[in-house]
C-alpha cells in the first residue's frame, strides 16, 4: 500500500475544486456532444436515411450521461443529506458506469450499508479499477466490516492492467507531477476524504493486476 502521508506541497482547496470540476466536465462532454450530433442529424434534410442511427446515438448517449450523473452525485458530490448508503444502490451506480467501459464488474460486499466516506471510496476505487483495464478484464469489489472499520479491496485483473504514476501519487497525497490532472485529482480526492475520516488508502501493482485497498473507521 502506498504511503498516505500528505507532503508539504499539497495543492490548495481551490485548485483541487477546479481540477474536480474539469474532470467532471470532461466525463460529461462526450455523451452530451454525441446527443447534440444526433439531434443535428435528425434536423438535416439530407441525412434522413440516418434517422435510425441518429436515434440510437441519442438514446445510448443519454443513458451514458444519466449513468455518469447519478454516479458522480454520490462519488464526488454531497448526495443531498444522505449519510448511509445501501450496498445494492451503490452497486447499481457502479454497474451503470461499467456499462460504458470495456471491463466487467464483480461487486460482492459483506455489508448491507456503509457510511458516506466508505460509499465514496467504493465508487471511486471501482471506477479507477475499470480505468486500469484499458483492454478489458474484471474489476472485483469487496468490502467487509472488521475491527470497527470498513475494509475495502478492489482488484483489477486483465491484460495490460496498469495504473498511472499520477494516480499512485494522488492516493498517497502527493502532487500531480507531469501527469494528467483528471486522473490525479480523483485519486487525490479519495486520499483527502479517506484520511479526513481517519482511514488510509493505497494501491499496489502486480502482474496484469492492480489492487486498491482502503480502511475506513466504521
Amino acid at each position: 500500500m502506498t504511503d498516505e502521508a500528505t507532503p508539504a506541497a499539497a495543492p490548495r482547496t481551490a485548485e483541487v475544486a477546479a481540477f474536480l470540476a474539469a474532470r467532471m466536465c470532461h466525463d460529461f462532454i462526450s455523451p452530451a456532444s454525441a446527443i447534440v450530433s444526433g439531434l443535428d442529424l435528425l434536423e438535416d434534410p439530407s441525412a434522413q436515411d440516418m434517422r435510425e442511427d441518429a436515434m440510437g446515438l441519442i438514446a445510448s448517449s443519454a443513458r451514458k450521461l444519466a449513468d455518469l450523473l447519478a454516479f458522480t452525485r454520490v462519488a464526488f458530490g454531497a448526495s443531498a443529506s444522505a449519510e448511509t448508503f445501501d450496498a445494492r444502490d451503490l452497486e447499481k451506480l457502479a454497474q451503470g458506469v461499467f456499462a460504458h467501459m470495456r471491463a466487467e464488474l464483480d461487486w460482492s460486499l459483506g455489508v448491507e450499508a456503509v457510511h458516506k466516506p466508505a460509499a465514496r471510496a467504493l465508487l471511486n476505487l471501482a471506477q479507477m479499477a475499470g480505468a486500469a483495464l484499458p483492454m478489458g478484464g474484471l474489476a472485483e469489489v469487496r468490502a467487509v466490516r472488521h475491527d470497527d472499520a470498513v475494509q475495502i479491496a478492489v482488484e483489477a485483473k486483465g491484460a495490460r492492467a496498469r495504473i498511472r504514476p499520477e494516480v499512485l501519487s494522488g492516493l498517497a497525497g502527493g502532487p500531480q507531477g507531469e501527469g494528467l490532472h483528471g486522473h490525479w485529482v480523483q485519486a487525490y480526492y479519495v486520499h483527502l476524504f479517506v484520511t479526513d475520516a481517519g482511514g488510509r488508502v493505497g494501491a499496489e501493482v502486480g502482474d496484469e493486476k492492480v489492487v486498491f485497498a482502503a480502511s475506513i473507521p466504521a
